[in-house]
């Protein structure tokens, strides 16, 4: 009895669903077939209307069709949409063709579109009528506007959605249409007016271009204004759309640490207007979330530069700026901040094909004044300002002047010795995934000493910001970094934290008259790829040369530095 209930149980529902199934098949073929004779009844409408009056009210052609209705049949409510065209006939000639046709309004075409909004799944129904006059034809006081449609590779966009309005007419115009396979929609047979036909081009999932007002204040010399149309003439115009991509962006601090509640800007180069320029994408700011990243979708395809807002500035970026977007591509900015300096030099690489090339040589000089080499797809950490304690601890016999804030050991005299020694801060360089290259330090003895033992440093590294064992160049607390300029082994590689100590002798007749800085050049995982960073300049014209083996030296000579920030772009040719 089980058995045969189970089996009852399973025929009885495979038959219900597929009785119901058979009901819905039945049910969606009626209102397909009701939603037909709608369609066929304003056919039959339209067919019985005088010639004049077969056109959209508040369109054109000019009638008394409405351009939208809702129509409701066997208690289901449907959306009936309705365009008229003017068409030109080739037969006999077309608009300003050969033969030219000066009355090119020679039929109309009426298509309606249906859609039951009550019925769930249901697809569209369109059908077509042709319309033609019983008399003859005379010649047109009207002209024609073609509206041409392009992607951004040039080829032609179809089924976009145009949306004409020309409200310098009475009664006023308005035309909702789309584009053809060819990409056009012709407007034939429409009044003549001077900038009056106000064009909008858009499509799902695509950008959106247009005309512009030429009395608006803020662009008074739009690039494309509102159509003219004049009589027996056609009017071509063209517009670009594109699908639309999307902008990641991430900000980072040196330590590779996300930056959230961080304020941008982002802005187009496309324009609208010219004298002034006007830009179609102007400077719109965002604001990054807890995790330091903001996604910024439905842009047009465009080179765009990012701005920094607030007390950071970018020490770091890729890719460099501008950055272009292509069409439905998705584009990952990294941004690195840092605090603002009161000037700075962010100096890109590339090679001939644009891209970066790291580890190359950047040399900036301004004559008299400066002279700093950096690397590129290197950061540097380091110190040049002492002042109010800016260390970690000392041996007590070290001092900084004001205001240069420079090191200052105070001498013993009397042909005394003392050794004192300064332990910096803590250098976080945001992950273990690091390699160091050059130490660098610049310090004066008075007098000139040779001796090994009036300065030396030792480095430190570590994982845990806990363990310092300060070694030197083998790897022991028994050596010492004495000169400038030395590779630092490898053995410091691959540590996230870094102090440095130095050790200074006095003889009695040696005094260390100024230790000005401290850097060291390494690289890590935030750290931008073909890039180097140049901060704390004077304004003025300055030199770059920038060398890297295999590659021809680039030299400019004419580098001025006049705002805050800055961003200079040179390409190596090998």
């Amino acid at each position: 009895m089980l058995i045969s209930a189970s089996l009852f149980v399973v025929i009885g529902t495979t038959t219900y669903f597929a009785f119901q199934n058979v009901l819905e098949a039945i049910s969606r073929s009626q209102v397909r077939s009701d939603a037909i004779a709608l369609v066929k009844g304003e056919i039959e409408t339209v067919r019985n209307m005088p010639y004049v009056d077969v056109g959209i009210l508040g369109g054109y052609p000019a009638g008394k069709l409405s351009a939208s209705k809702d129509l409701s049949y066997e208690g289901n409510t449907f959306a009936l949409t309705t365009t008229v065209r003017n068409i030109d006939d080739p037969f006999d000639g077309t608009l300003g063709g050969s033969p030219n046709d000066t009355a090119p309004a020679d039929y109309k075409i009426v298509e309606f579109e249906i859609a039951c909004t009550t019925c769930g799944t249901f697809v569209p129904i369109a059908m077509t009528t042709t319309i033609s006059a019983k008399g003859l034809e005379s010649a047109s006081t009207n002209g024609s506007l073609f509206i041409n449609v392009f992607d951004a590779s040039g080829a032609p966009v179809l089924n976009a959605s145009v949306h004409v309005v020309n409200t310098a007419l009475n009664p006023d115009i308005t035309i909702d249409d789309e584009t053809n396979n060819d990409g056009v929609l012709q407007l034939v047979d429409i009044p003549p007016s001077v900038n009056g036909y106000e064009i909008t081009v858009t499509k799902a999932g695509y950008s959106t271009d247009g005309t512009a007002d030429l009395d608006v204040p803020g662009n008074p010399s739009p690039l494309q204004p509102h159509a003219t149309v004049a009589t027996q003439q056609v009017t071509s115009i063209s517009f670009f759309i594109d699908r639309t991509g999307t902008v990641n962006v991430l900000a980072t601090d040196a330590q590779c640490a996300p930056i959230s509640s961080l304020g941008f800007s982002l802005s187009g180069s496309k324009l609208i207007g010219v004298n002034p320029d006007v830009l179609k994408y102007p400077a719109t700011t965002f604001t990054t979330d807890s995790a330091g990243r903001k996604t910024i979708s439905s842009l047009e395809w465009d080179s765009y530069n990012i701005a920094s807002i607030g007390s950071l500035e970018f020490t770091g970026i890729v890719p460099f700026m501008p950055f272009v977007l292509n069409p439905a591509s998705t584009v990952d900015i990294k941004l690195l901040f840092e605090p603002k300096t009161s000037k700075s030099l962010l100096v890109n690489v590339v090679d001939n094909t644009g891209q970066p090339v790291d580890q190359a040589t950047v040399q900036l000089v301004k004559t008299g004044s400066y002279d700093q080499t950096r690397y590129t797809a290197r950061r540097t950490i380091g110190q040049t300002d002492w002042g109010g304690a800016n260390y970690d601890s000392q041996s007590g016999g070290i001092g900084y002047s004001s205001p240069t804030t420079e090191l200052q050991v105070q001498s013993p005299g009397g042909g005394a010795t003392s050794s004192e020694w300064l332990i910096s801060n803590t250098y976080d360089m945001g992950s273990a995934n690091t390699t160091f290259y050059h130490l660098r330090f610049d310090a004066q003895l008075q007098p000139a000493h040779s001796s090994p033992d009036a300065l030396r440093v030792q480095i430190a590294t570590n994982n845990d910001n806990a363990t310092w064992n300060f070694v030197g160049p083998d790897g022991t607390d028994a050596s010492y970094f004495t000169t400038s300029g030395v590779l630092l082994p490898s053995a410091f590689d691959g540590k996230r934290y870094l102090r440095y100590k130095i050790y200074f002798y006095l003889d009695g007749e040696t005094t260390v008259s100024s230790f000005k800085d401290i850097a060291i050049d390494f690289n890590a995982s935030c750290t931008p790829t073909g890039q180097a960073l140049f901060d704390n300049l004077g304004p003025g014209t300055y030199t770059i040369t920038v060398t890297k083996a295999g590659f021809q030296t680039f030299t400019d000579e004419a580098v001025s530095i006049s705002g805050d920030w800055q961003q200079y772009k040179a390409t190596l040719i090998p």
